[in-house]
């Protein structure tokens, strides 16, 4: 009888992972609680099972109990103080055991689906995943094994509440720490990562081995390792790109395949004007602005996309505001450009402040400088405003022209979400080109702010351009 409780009390800890010295505690709880329940005028009771024989010794006022004696009312009160204990002895082993585990990625088996949530076994414990946290368009099956990372732990009645997520940018980072050594040994670093869930991700690394190419790494021997992490996400587009500590070089990397002329910097608005040749304008703003938009996001910087005849147009109305303005001259006109400031707008947003402490102007000038900005820039706004009225105007009437069948529609059509943009063979002119045919364009849309047949990936900062017969995933490792 003794062997056999301790023999029951060993397997009971290792399936729960509780300590054995806790069960035994446990144990003896539930049997005073009995001996309570069948004497309840005794005042003092002691439990004490032999850690190494097992045996049980109970007492009562000095008097040694048998559990036999305590019939079956008092044995299923022992019952369900053990298993109480039990349960709050393993939600606690559980708790401990996820928490250190926050972070990292875990392989579950899809168990069941409340709602638009999804209960994903982990072995002891089920963890939830939210429809936020799924990857957009994304489906699974009852039995599925899938691969989450754990996003929280948490405490709640009667159960741990562990948090899983598919959509979160860091599922990324492990994801390449487990396919790729040098990120997981830390020789190359994923210094910044930008997420749209299940469309495209950017990502900037480095490398502190100069012998081994950051990009290259990542990508692996013809598209090997990154081809592992897009069949994971389902098709999700992957761009890496190489980091620099110049932000110029920076944003110039993040919105590739798009090659740009200028960029200008606006640290007082944290804004950077980037000039690309008109061709490459669809190509950097991307699909629905998604280019610019993660690019945004990788770098830190609210990117401006122009044309150089919209950036040379500001800069020109900007001089000739200035040149009204008593006391310039022309050194302090390219100072102000220089700054990051283009046009009157920017000078009108950031105010005198800026001018006086960067430039060392005179506060009376300074002043000046924003009043004649000021008042031409409501002049630019209200021709923005009469500009975007006559667009709107000028779409309805195409748009009721089209209804009416006096101009028929476009034969030629893009793309599926599910299928590149690109072919997986197709040169990288050729993947401007049809870029640029597909992407929603527009000088009033060009700003954003830092907030499936094929896998594709576009390893930007390489010089090497892909074989014929080679994916563009293989142009970084080349």
């Amino acid at each position: 009888m003794s062997s056999d409780l301790l023999r029951i009390v060993d397997g009971l800890a290792r399936d729960k992972n509780i300590d054995k010295d806790l069960v035994l505690g446990d144990l003896e709880t539930a049997m005073e609680t009995a001996i309570r329940k069948k004497y309840p005028d005794v005042e003092e009771v002691a439990v004490e099972i032999d850690r190494l024989t097992g045996d049980i010794g109970a007492k009562a006022d000095d008097r040694i109990i048998s559990m036999a004696e305590l019939g079956r009312i008092a044995a299923q009160t022992a019952k369900q103080v053990m298993i109480q204990r039990i349960r709050e002895a393993e939600r606690g082993s559980i708790f401990e055991e996820f928490i250190e585990r926050k972070g990292t990625i875990v392989t579950g088996t899809v168990a069941r689906f409340e709602g638009g949530a999804m209960l994903v076994s982990l072995g002891r414990t089920d963890g939830f995943l939210p429809r936020s946290e799924q990857i957009p368009g994304e489906t699974h099956q009852p039995g599925e094994r899938i691969r989450t990372l754990i996003l929280d732990v948490r405490e709640a009645p009667h159960q741990v509440k562990i948090i899983l997520s598919r959509s979160h940018p860091d599922f990324i980072r492990r994801l390449f720490e487990l396919e790729v050594p040098e990120v997981a040994e830390r020789i190359i670093e994923i210094k910044a990562l930008a997420r749209e869930a299940g469309y495209r991700t950017k990502l900037a690394v480095s490398s502190i081995d100069t012998k081994v190419d950051a990009v290259g790494a990542c990508v692996g021997v013809r598209g090997s390792r990154i081809k592992n992490i897009v069949e994971e996400l389902g098709g999700e587009k992957i761009d890496i790109v190489r980091w620099n500590e110049s932000s110029q070089i920076l944003i110039a990397n993040a919105l590739k395949p798009a090659e740009i002329q200028d960029t200008a910097l606006c640290f007082e608005l944290g804004r950077a004007t980037v000039v690309v040749p008109e061709d490459q304008l669809s190509l950097a703003i991307g699909k629905r602005g998604q280019n610019v938009r993660l690019a945004a996001r990788l770098t830190g910087w609210d990117i401006d996309i122009l044309t150089p005849t919209e950036f040379n147009k500001g800069l020109d109305r900007l001089a000739a505001t200035l040149q009204k303005v008593e006391g310039m001259e022309d050194v302090i006109t390219e100072r102000v450009s220089l700054m990051g400031l283009i046009n009157v707008l920017d000078v009108d947003e950031v105010g005198a402040a800026p001018l006086v402490r960067e430039l060392q102007l005179d506060e009376a000038l300074a002043a000046r400088i924003v009043e004649a900005c000021t008042a031409e820039a409501k002049i630019v706004q209200a021709e923005q405003a009469a500009q975007k009225a006559a667009d709107e105007v000028a779409k309805a009437e195409l748009a009721r022209k089209k209804a009416a069948g006096i101009i028929e529609e476009e034969t030629s059509a893009a793309p599926t979400d599910g299928e590149s943009p690109f072919g997986s063979a197709a040169s990288e002119t050729d993947a401007v080109d049809e870029a640029a045919s597909q992407t929603d364009t527009g000088t009033d849309a060009n700003v954003a702010s830092p907030s499936t047949d094929d896998e594709v990936v576009i390893a930007a900062g390489t010089d090497a351009a892909p074989a014929d017969d080679e994916s563009t995933e293989t142009k970084a490792s080349e």
